[in-house]
C-alpha cells in the first residue's frame, strides 16, 4: 500500500530568518544522529544546491531538495517516499525565514510542513535576547493553524543563566513547546562563505572532521532522543523507494548524457538525474578543469552550473574539453548549460579582476563578473525554440541565482522569462544550432 505525506517519518529544521543557524545545526544533528545508528535522510526545501552538499557529507547519504513552488504535491510525496526509502527519519531543513517564499508569497517552508504535514523545529537565534525569544516563539507558533512548532533549538546560548531565563519564560508561556536543546555559542560552529553561500563541501579538506566535531556538541547540548520522539507514530519502513511518481516532465537531452563535474560545475539536482536515468538513460561525468573530455559515447552534454568565474584560466587553457565539445556541436549533439555552464558555453568570460578568458566559443555571448549585479528568485522559462527540452511554448519551472552581467548577447534568445509574480522579464538565454543556454537553473516542468 502506497502511504500518504503524513505517514512518512519527516520532520523540518526551520527558523525565523536566514543566518539563524540552522544550516550548521542540522549538519550536526544528522551527523550526530547518524552516528548513533539512526537511518536518518537528508532533505532541502527549496532551490539551493550548497547546502545539500555539506547534508549529504554529515549523513554518509544523498541529499535531494523539495521545494514547494516548483513541485505539486504529488511530486513533493513521491520525491519524500523516495528519498526516505527505508529511513527511519528524514531530516529536511528550511529555507530562508519559516514563512518566506517566493515573490507571489508561495513556496516557503511552511507551505511545505503544511503540504507533508510535518512537525517543525524552530531554531532561534538568542544571542541578543531572553525572554523577547518566547514573544518570538509565542508569534511562529500561533501564525499558521496549519503549520505545528513542536519543538525549539536555542541556539548561539550566551552561558546557563541565560539559557535558564529563556527555557523558564517558555514553560511558562509555551508549555505545549518544549524547549530540546540549547547550543552555545562557538567559532567551532561556522564554516566560510562567498558570494553564492557557503564554500562549496567539496572545497573542504577537513569537513569530515569538522562534522565530527558540530555532531559532538549538537550531541550534548540537544536531547537527541526528544528529537526522534517528534516523528513517532508516523509509519517507518517506507520501503525501497520509487521515483517513478515524482516524474518532474524533464525530457533527457539523449541517452547517454555527459554531464560536467567538478567544483566549477557543481550544481546538479539530483532528482532530475535520477529521473533522467529512470527514463533508461546513462549518465556519465567529467571534469573540465582537468581538461577531460565527455565520455565517447554520449550523445548530449549537460553544463551545469557552479564558479567558473574562479577557474576562468584553467577553462581557458582545457583544449580537449573544447575541442570535443566543438565536434560534438558540429554533429548537431544537443549541449545545454545553465548559469555557469552557460557562461562556458560563450565566447569570453570576464573575471572579477576584469580579465578576459576565451571560453568555448559555441554560443555569441560574453558575460562578466567584473560589474557585479544580484539576479535572485524564481522564474518560469517559456521555449521560443524547440530544443531537447521540449517544444516551442514548454514552460519550465526554477529558479536564477547569480551575480554575473551580460555584455553580449546575440541571435537566437531560447525563451522568455517572469518572475514568480508573473513579471515579464524578457528574452533569456541563447540558442545556436544544437547548443542552447541560459542563467535559469531547471527544477521541473
Amino acid at each position: 500500500m502506497e502511504l500518504s505525506a503524513a505517514q512518512l517519518p519527516g520532520l523540518i529544521i526551520a527558523a525565523p530568518s536566514s543566518n539563524s543557524g540552522k544550516t550548521v545545526l542540522t549538519l550536526g544533528l544528522l551527523r550526530a544522529l547518524a552516528n548513533r545508528g539512526v537511518r536518518v535522510a537528508a532533505a532541502k526545501t527549496g532551490p539551493d544546491y550548497i547546502d545539500p552538499a555539506f547534508q549529504a557529507a554529515a549523513c554518509r547519504e544523498k541529499c535531494i531538495n523539495l521545494d514547494p513552488w516548483t513541485m505539486s504535491g504529488d511530486q513533493l510525496a513521491a520525491l519524500a517516499r523516495w528519498q526516505a526509502g527505508d529511513k527511519s527519519l528524514l531530516l529536511c531543513e528550511g529555507v530562508m525565514g519559516l514563512f518566506d517564499g517566493a515573490a507571489d508569497g508561495s513556496g516557503s517552508t511552511a507551505d511545505l510542513a503544511a503540504m507533508m504535514n510535518w512537525p517543525v523545529v524552530l531554531v532561534i537565534d538568542v544571542k541578543g535576547q531572553s525572554v523577547s525569544a518566547a514573544a518570538v516563539i509565542a508569534g511562529f507558533a500561533s501564525f499558521r493553524k496549519d503549520v505545528k512548532i513542536a519543538a525549539v533549538i536555542l541556539n548561539r546560548v550566551g552561558s546557563d543563566r541565560h539559557r535558564v531565563m529563556i527555557e523558564t519564560a517558555c514553560r511558562e508561556h509555551l508549555p505545549e513547546i518544549p524547549v530540546i536543546g540549547a547550543v552555545r555559542r562557538s567559532d567551532a560552529l561556522s564554516l566560510p562563505e562567498r558570494h553564492l553561500g557557503l564554500v562549496q563541501a567539496g572545497e573542504h579538506d577537513a569537513l569530515d572532521a569538522f562534522l565530527d566535531q558540530a555532531a559532538e556538541i549538537i550531541a550534548k547540548d540537544v536531547d537527541l532522543d526528544q528529537l526522534i520522539g517528534l516523528v513517532s507514530g508516523r509509519q517507518l519502513g517506507v520501503g525501497a523507494g520509487d521515483v517513478s511518481d515524482a516524474v518532474v516532465g524533464i525530457p533527457p537531452l539523449g541517452q547517454h548524457i555527459a554531464i560536467a563535474r567538478d567544483t566549477a560545475f557543481a550544481f546538479a539536482y539530483p532528482h532530475l538525474l535520477e529521473d533522467w536515468r529512470r527514463q533508461g538513460v546513462e549518465l556519465s561525468f567529467f571534469s573540465p578543469l582537468t581538461d577531460e573530455a565527455p565520455h565517447k559515447e554520449a550523445d548530449a552534454v549537460y553544463l551545469p552550473g557552479g564558479y567558473p568565474e574562479l577557474h576562468g584560466e584553467r577553462l581557458a587553457r582545457a583544449g580537449n574539453f573544447k575541442a570535443t565539445l566543438a565536434a560534438m556541436a558540429a554533429k548537431n549533439a544537443p549541449i545545454y548549460g545553465e548559469c555557469g555552464g552557460y557562461m562556458v558555453l560563450g565566447e569570453a568570460l570576464i573575471d572579477a579582476s576584469g580579465r578576459h578568458h576565451e571560453m568555448l566559443g559555441l554560443l555569441p555571448l560574453v558575460t562578466s563578473f567584473a560589474d557585479r549585479k544580484l539576479h535572485l528568485g524564481y522564474r518560469t522559462l517559456v521555449l521560443s525554440e524547440a530544443t531537447a527540452l521540449g517544444a516551442i511554448g514548454t514552460i519550465l519551472r526554477g529558479h536564477e541565482f547569480h551575480y554575473a552581467s551580460t555584455i553580449k548577447a546575440e541571435g537566437t534568445p531560447l525563451g522568455k522569462m517572469a518572475t514568480a509574480a508573473g513579471d515579464d522579464l524578457g528574452c533569456a538565454g541563447l540558442m545556436k544550432g544544437s547548443v542552447f543556454g541560459s542563467f535559469f537553473h531547471l527544477i521541473c516542468q
